[in-house]
């Protein structure tokens, strides 16, 4: 994060359109890859420059190109330059930190969305920015990182008995976008389970690891709420907008992302206040702990204070004391105290002290 901050600051006074990448190098190389398909056919390779994804531009059918990698900032200018983008747009791009939007452009329309996934060895939420541009018979992705959550739309473009293969690039962009949606709540079932483990771990042996546990989930799921929560507005939005690049037909299934990004919000707000919940509960466990340990402590000393006040008498060192000379004074004395003892054991179970 300081990295990033530190790469945006050297942005600082270059003209609006500059093209510098902002963020951290997940990649060696860029990898570029591309789907051209139509009802009947369906192509996929691996370009070996970005040259080649000139070929494309004016190919038939519905084509998809890819970009995993966003280091090399050539690469990402000769695709402005293929597609006529605009330099703000390649700028937000390159920007890793961006807010997910959309916007409208004259021969384009731009969307950023976070990808979500879940990392079981960390145990921890990751994040990466994934931006779209939605051109006419086009859809280009730009990714940090290789491995993403579009497999099954790929096995379906290259199934034709799907409808993907018999609509628009919209319908593409659509497919994406629901995608990263939709696996929110594989992440969230992830969620859930370490929510679980923490409510049986509050509930039997809370520790100060426990705590931290719960500091860090909070503090994921507040990221998780900032990158999930602009996508609803940006959905909504690209229903509204009477762009000519999404037809009417998909902004019904627009609708239906729609809903998910509602429940996905809704789900989140439910585990804040299981997490919020928990936070207590492990405070209410630590202070009945610490109850339970004083009521010990407490009863014990109880025990003992009137031992100890008989044990003071007869330790006085006094001439004219009677029981000091008396021949049974000493097991009388251990019997008193018994008998002490014995009544105020028999008093606290009957208190239900004990």
């Amino acid at each position: 994060m300081a990295r990033s901050i530190k790469k945006h600051r050297s942005k600082a006074g270059l003209a609006p359109g500059t093209l510098v990448h902002v963020g951290e190098q997940l990649v060696d190389s860029a990898r570029i890859t591309v789907m051209n398909y139509d009802p009947d056919n369906c192509r996929e390779e691996q370009l070996k420059s970005i040259e080649a994804a000139g070929e494309y531009r004016k190919a038939d059918g519905t084509t998809w190109l890819n970009i995993d990698g966003l280091h090399q900032v050539e690469i990402i200018e000769k695709i402005g330059q293929i597609y006529d983008l605009h330099p703000l747009l390649l700028e937000d791009i390159l920007n890793t930190n961006q807010r997910p939007k959309v916007e409208q452009f004259d021969n384009c329309i731009f969307a950023v969305v976070k990808m979500i996934s879940y990392d079981d060895q960390k145990q921890c939420i990751q994040s990466e920015q994934v931006s779209f541009v939605l051109v006419e018979n086009h859809v280009i992705s730009f990714q940090e990182r290789v491995g993403d959550v579009f497999g099954p739309v790929r096995d379906r473009i290259q199934n034709t008995r799907w409808r993907i293969r018999k609509l628009g690039a919209d319908y593409l962009f659509y497919a994406l976008v629901d995608s990263i949606v939709d696996y929110y709540f594989t992440v969230l079932d992830k969620i859930a389970e370490r929510i679980e483990v923490l409510q049986d771990e509050v509930t039997l042996e809370p520790t100060e690891k426990t705590i931290q546990k719960i500091h860090e989930l909070k503090r994921e799921m507040l990221f998780f709420r900032r990158a999930v929560s602009p996508i609803r507005e940006m959905v909504n939005s690209l229903q509204r907008d009477e762009s000519k690049l999404i037809s009417d037909a998909t902004r019904i299934y627009l609708r239906d992302v729609y809903d998910h990004t509602i429940q996905v919000t809704e789900a989140i707000e439910t585990y804040r206040e299981m997490i919020g919940g928990l936070h207590d509960t492990y405070l209410s466990s630590i202070s009945n702990r610490m109850n339970a340990v004083m009521k010990v402590l407490t009863i014990i000393a109880t025990i003992f204070i009137p031992l100890t006040f008989v044990a003071g008498i007869y330790g006085m060192n006094f001439d004219y004391m009677p029981e000091l000379h008396w021949r049974w004074s000493y097991p009388a004395v251990w019997i008193v105290m018994a008998a002490m003892f014995v009544v105020m054991m028999l008093y606290f179970k009957k208190k239900k002290w004990l």
